[in-house]
């Protein structure tokens, strides 16, 4: 199928881009790689009367850094994460991350803030960006608002954006030197959406730990239980001890029973007895790498 006709338009600012977002009632919608727009246009899924593209915006390829943080435009692609062309906060995840999605094709179109705005629930990004505490900087009419990435799906394909509203940036905390983290990925073959994902993240000098699922019949979903399980398995008295992460002051069967409370709790998803067993999973072999 062919998508259904529309306008273009292609803003030279942001500011721009956002006042035609703002005076399109609604009937606008943005692109930059359109990776997932474009087919959902095809099969009819959306049938927006305006494109306004954003791919060639200057505000939103930008990456800077300091000491303590990572600041990444959301028109970034993945394949410039993947190839390490920006700055990385994540000790390596991030790249690991964008080598994993889809095709390089794809990769050098799609979008680090398309990915996270449109809040597909298998989609990679968003786990990743809630598993890294990061915040999406968003700009709008009444001017910008952080929101943390934990909080910005509120459901599938639903998120906190107004109508008026452009992720800008994204805003990542660095990862110390001796951090550690896992990835999962399942899914039926290369390329795809997971249809289950897990990433975890141990970062004893900061007392950070966390583990969060993707493909989780909504927005990421952040194992409160597994996580302090996690961090338990990464403290040695009352010193941080980076080291029992590799050792054997670690214990596999306690986290398993922490994840599977935090999978058992969470009955607003709706798993079945299949899926709650691809997340144990995926969430036991993230945490594994963690340890590795």
């Amino acid at each position: 199928m062919k998508a259904p006709a529309f306008d273009y338009v292609r803003p030279q600012s942001l500011s721009e881009a956002v006042g035609l977002l703002a005076g399109s009632g609604g009937e606008a919608r943005l692109i930059a790689g359109g990776q997932s727009l474009l087919a959902m246009m095809n099969l009819r899924l959306a049938a927006p009367a305006l494109l306004i593209d954003i791919a060639r915006l200057d505000e939103l390829g930008v990456a800077a850094e300091d000491e303590d943080w990572v600041t990444l435009g959301a028109g970034i692609t993945h394949a410039a994460i993947e190839d390490r062309a920006v700055p990385d906060p994540s000790l390596g995840l991030m790249p690991r991350v964008a080598a994993n999605l889809a095709y390089r094709a794809i990769r050098t179109r799609g979008t680090l803030g398309g990915s996270l705005a449109l809040a597909d629930p298998a989609a990679d990004w968003p786990v990743v960006l809630a598993a890294l505490d990061a915040q999406a900087e968003l700009c709008g009419v009444d001017g910008r608002r952080t929101v943390e990435c934990t909080r910005f799906a509120t459901g599938v394909y639903e998120t906190r954006l107004a109508e008026d509203e452009i992720v800008e940036r994204l805003s990542i905390p660095k990862l110390s030197p001796g951090a550690r983290w896992g990835y999962c990925k399942l899914g039926r073959k290369a390329g795809e959406f997971a249809e289950a994902l897990a990433v975890a993240v141990a970062d004893p000098a900061r007392r950070y730990w966390r583990i969060a699922l993707g493909a989780a019949n909504g927005p990421p979903l952040l194992l409160e239980s597994g996580s302090r399980a996690l961090a338990g398995n990464g403290l040695a008295g009352d010193r941080l001890a980076g080291d029992a992460l590799a050792g054997d002051g670690h214990d596999p069967d306690a986290l398993r029973q922490a994840i599977a409370a935090d999978l058992d709790s969470a009955a607003d998803r709706h798993f079945d007895d299949y899926q709650r067993h691809l997340h144990l999973v995926a969430a036991m072999r993230a945490t594994r790498q963690a340890w590795a």
